[in-house]
């Protein structure tokens, strides 16, 4: 009966431990405001992001323009350029190959995953979704 009793509360207690570090793994989520994005680019035109480890920065869609990124042949990340520490469409991330510094704060973000760096953003880039159709490339969320 003693064991049966010492087991119970060995599960009684691992659960109880699971379920508070759940509690406290928060996600930092963006700020940045949620706007439409469906936008298409050309590798023809743009046949810089056809070279993986290069970014192109494009001034229209996204709330502070969107960047895309060719980590590999065939495969994109799409950010918008927004930096998560200022959240103000002016204060835009530039983007230099795999990188890109904030021009206001000086964060500093690597395009696989947005994540920070460098610098007082906490938070990662917004991130879009991206597809490829033949020599297209389309952003959407």
């Amino acid at each position: 009966m003693k064991q049966l009793i010492l087991r119970r509360g060995k599960y009684l207690f691992f659960f109880v431990l699971v379920l508070l570090l759940s509690l406290s793994c928060n996600e930092i989520d963006s700020q940045i405001p949620d706007v439409p994005v469906a936008f298409q680019v050309s590798l023809i035109t743009h046949n810089e992001l056809t070279v993986p480890g290069n970014s192109a920065y494009f001034p229209g869609p996204g709330f502070g323009g969107l960047i895309i990124y060719c980590e590999m042949e065939g495969s994109y990340y799409a950010f918008d350029a927004a930096c998560t520490n200022e959240i103000n469409s002016s204060c835009r991330v530039d983007s230099k190959g795999a990188t890109g510094t904030c021009s206001c704060c000086e964060s500093q973000f690597i395009f696989i995953g947005g994540s920070v760096v460098k610098g007082p953003a906490s938070a990662p880039l917004k991130q879009y979704n991206v597809s490829r159709f033949g020599d297209m490339l389309r952003v959407y969320n």
